[in-house]
């Protein structure tokens, strides 16, 4: 049947890495309750339904990006009153980083406006992740490309997660960007793994594409040799200034089963609801976890835009009996037998 899922021996979803675009646009497209059960059973074979990563993300060098990303505030094409900033001190990002973990989360994400990282840069960017690393957070950098000179370095500094967006489709895809192609992206994911560093990426929603685009974004991460480990989903906050400032909002459902079928293409993965949460209700949040989503971005700034405050989420998770993850702690898979 078209959108079948298979199980291994063991009763959970099976791993795949040769998805369709019919296969995946079949489950998309399915009824929605039955969408969010079979997203939700896959999830609970992986994961404790009711427990959540919270992450928090600094931006460490602000604006002045030389990549042209239709959706960016940060884009020095894009006039969006932003001033560009030079990398911060590596000890204003280790005390942001403590204030982090007192308040709950367990991996720090640090994220800097460039096409790739300059070498008299490197020291700073390792003594960053060896600091956080220190305080017992996951690290986790996004920087743009990287060479896999790079990505050695970051590794043998400590680096758990490297974040590079394919962002969309590769048929959208230069409809949002034109300085670095999709093939661009793809080496960077491939020298990341090569390096050893798990893999964080996903794309953005609401960006004028089709639902076909969503699901072929997700088929293409489903179908790397290894999935990413962390699959962040953006809500595009549309930015004054940005090619995409009058981007048409997207249907809440549609977002939903975009979830949905990241789960499903990527059962053992974590699915963060990543940046857009301002704009999303607490219902809509709610068919998210249902969904499969087990991570969350907190803090009140997500780089240049707002996020929900810290009481904020403590109020959803305390209505919808979501407990979050606690520092030490990962989001481990299940044994089918704990299911």
């Amino acid at each position: 049947m078209t959108g079948q899922m298979d199980h291994s021996i063991s009763g959970q979803p099976e791993i795949r890495h040769d998805w369709s675009s019919a296969e995946a646009r079949a489950l998309y497209d399915l009824p929605f309750n039955d969408l969010i059960l079979k997203a939700q059973l896959t999830h609970r074979a992986y994961f404790d339904p009711n427990r959540i990563q919270r992450s928090q993300l600094l931006s460490i060098k602000t604006g002045g990006c030389a990549e042209d990303c239709g959706y960016c505030s940060q884009s020095a094409h894009h006039n969006t009153g932003l001033k560009a900033s030079k990398l911060i001190e590596v000890e204003r990002v280790l005390a942001e980083a403590r204030r982090a973990r007192e308040a709950g989360s367990t991996r720090y994400c640090m994220g800097a406006a460039w096409r790739s990282p300059k070498e008299r840069d490197m020291d700073a960017i390792c003594a960053m992740v060896e600091g956080v690393k220190a305080l017992g957070m996951e690290t986790c950098m996004t920087l743009g490309m990287l060479t896999p000179k790079d990505t050695i370095r970051l590794k043998d500094a400590g680096l758990d997660y490297y974040n590079h967006n394919i962002d969309t489709s590769e048929r959208h895809y230069d409809k949002i960007i034109t300085t670095r192609t999709f093939a661009d992206r793809l080496d960077t994911l491939a020298n990341v793994r090569e390096a050893g560093i798990k893999v964080c990426c996903g794309g953005i929603v609401g960006m004028g594409e089709e639902a076909l685009d969503r699901v072929d974004m997700l088929v293409t991460l489903a179908n790397l040799p290894e999935h990413p480990e962390s699959v962040p989903i953006n809500l595009l906050i549309p930015v004054a200034g940005t090619p995409l400032e009058n981007a048409g909002d997207i249907d809440p459902i549609e977002f939903v089963r975009t979830i949905a079928v990241a789960r499903l293409l990527m059962p053992a993965s974590t699915v963060r609801l990543s940046a857009g949460r301002t704009e999303m209700s607490a219902e809509m949040q709610a068919l998210c976890f249902f969904a499969g989503a087990n991570s969350i971005f907190a803090g009140e700034t997500l780089l240049t835009k707002d996020n929900p405050g810290e009481d904020e989420d403590a109020s959803l998770f305390r209505r919808l009996g979501l407990k979050p993850l606690q520092p030490g702690e990962v989001c481990e898979r299940r044994n089918a037998e704990s299911v």
